[in-house]
């Protein structure tokens, strides 16, 4: 909440069911992947929660609660904390469809790790198993072209949420970096089942180096085209399964909200 007023996903009401009922928090974003430029980036956070049974069968509900040091609008800076809490159901869907960041939660080290409950560890445990695809390939490969096409897309710093990159190295450079990234990220998982975090070397030091201006917008387009290109043929070579197994994910989703809720009912 800030003193700006509350956007639709940070109202009061929104913030009691996260600071309760969070199972899992931790830290995603550039500190995460160890990338982060010192006295320049925010910190952000990704949580949890099993949302009170009457927020899923009843008319209210509950799909994330919001939180930004900055009001909505303003960009965050050095200090600045972004978080944001799903529920468990929506978090689970954004997982089963390969979403890049949230997938991050599953390989986070435990010291990255704001708090975490038992059917968090249980969570991080089995979710492995049932959630991990080649689906998820296709999310890092658009994300990765997502990031490139905005890098491309404002030449000349309009429109742009960071002018002053542009004005300072002729790109986003901060666009450039991601790009890598997903692209890295996306190549590791497909290959080995798991994301590295922080980021190995030399990928760490060479997203650093982009962000820094220290390589062209075409040296960094070049490496990101051979990942684009090596992403493109996992998705269809690599040892994990086309897709996730929604109904081992529905029947622990089911088992998950059941027990917290007979247990909150008996406290």
């Amino acid at each position: 909440m800030t003193p700006h007023g509350w956007m639709k996903h940070s109202t009061p009401e929104l913030r009691e069911i996260a600071d309760k009922h969070t199972i899992f928090r931790c830290q995603v974003g550039s500190g995460l992947h160890g990338t982060a430029i010192t006295g320049t980036d925010d910190r952000d956070e990704m949580g949890i929660c099993v949302e009170p049974a009457r927020y899923v069968i009843g008319l209210r509900r509950f799909d994330q609660y919001v939180y930004r040091t900055q009001p909505e609008g303003v960009r965050s800076g050095h200090g600045d904390l972004d978080l944001t809490v799903y529920s468990l159901r929506k978090w689970m869907r954004l997982a089963l469809d390969g979403n890049p960041t949230v997938l991050l939660s599953l390989f986070v080290p435990a010291s990255e790790i704001v708090t975490v409950t038992d059917l968090g560890r249980e969570l991080l445990n089995e979710g492995p198993g049932f959630i991990l695809s080649r689906q998820a390939g296709h999310r890092f490969l658009g994300y990765l072209r997502s990031q490139r096409d905005r890098m491309i897309a404002h030449p000349n710093g309009k429109r742009t949420n960071r002018p002053e990159l542009i004005a300072q190295h002729g790109f986003d450079t901060k666009f450039a970096g991601h790009m890598i990234r997903l692209g890295v990220q996306g190549v590791e998982l497909l290959e080995t089942g798991t994301i590295s975090l922080p980021m190995p070397e030399p990928w760490r030091s060479l997203i650093v180096d982009i962000r820094q201006g220290k390589h062209t917008k075409e040296e960094a387009l070049t490496i990101a085209s051979d990942l684009e290109a090596r992403l493109e043929k996992l998705i269809t070579t690599s040892s994990l399964p086309e897709h996730p197994d929604r109904d081992r994910a529905d029947q622990w989703l089911v088992k998950a909200y059941s027990s917290t809720w007979a247990i909150e009912a008996k406290a």
